[in-house]
């Protein structure tokens, strides 16, 4: 078998040439086959460092840090509006491992508008989210769902302040009832009030105040009562659903 002897000069052109063809440091704009195109720095052949990405498709454009070919540290993604052709920011704020992470803005496009903090692309831990209907939740979050401690003020005046899970008001909380002047105090499941108080709150400032005030209860121990309600409640539930024994009983 004939043999062919490199020459050392095209050993070197080589492994010259193959360093040149790995994408690294600041780079023009870089076009993929599917028609996306990327412009910033690059290290070992993946964006890393400050670029902008246009995906061509979706019509999305993000602008901001990259980490080994993912979005990673601050970060701005906004998508073409086909209407006006104008680009709309919705979200800006920290990313990691190309998801959203750490504190964080996002714009959704019924007007609606989240601002806190995020984990792995969902809302998480604390956040302020001002809804289309003009409600706005501040408190806390875990899986993009309320859940843990929170006030969620409606349109109308009203608000609630108390524990939620998994989306819904669970466990003990307020609910004022601003345009009537009243406040109940009590426990809830799954958004709905179980057991509680009901009481006048700032009735003579109310503007749709009920006609006649709340009579007094004419009880030993009302808290007792209460109590006993509570747990006879959760027992009875928790037989059936016994995902309801996670419910805080204090």
């Amino acid at each position: 078998m004939p043999y062919i002897k490199t020459s050392q000069t095209n050993r070197l052109s080589k492994t010259f040439l193959d360093a040149k063809s790995q994408k690294c440091g600041l780079r023009c704009t870089v076009f993929s086959v599917d028609g996306n195109e990327y412009t910033g720095e690059w290290l070992n052949n993946k964006k890393h460092g400050k670029g902008t990405q246009v995906w061509k498709k979706s019509g999305a454009i993000y602008t901001g840090e990259w980490k080994f070919g993912k979005r990673d540290g601050y970060g701005t993604l906004s998508v073409l509006l086909p209407e006006t052709k104008e680009y709309e920011k919705k979200y800006c704020g920290g990313w990691e491992n190309g998801k959203k992470h750490g504190f964080g803005t996002q714009f959704y496009s019924n007007s609606a508008v989240y601002e806190g903090w995020w984990r792995e692309g969902q809302r998480s831990v604390w956040g302020r989210m001002c809804y289309e209907s003009g409600d706005v939740y501040e408190g806390e979050w875990m899986t993009d769902k309320t859940h843990g401690q929170g006030t969620i003020r409606f349109a109308n005046g009203n608000w609630y302040e108390g524990a939620w899970r998994e989306g819904k008001k669970n466990g003990n909380g307020k609910f004022y009832y601003s345009d009537k002047g009243q406040i109940l105090e009590g426990f809830w499941v799954d958004g709905a009030a179980r057991c509680g108080t009901l009481s006048d709150f700032g009735r003579n400032e109310a503007p749709s105040a009920t006609k006649y005030p709340i009579p007094q209860l004419q009880l030993m121990d009302m808290k007792l009562v209460l109590s006993e309600a509570k747990s006879a409640y959760l027992e009875t539930v928790s037989s059936e659903f016994p995902l309801c024994d996670k419910l805080p009983r204090k």
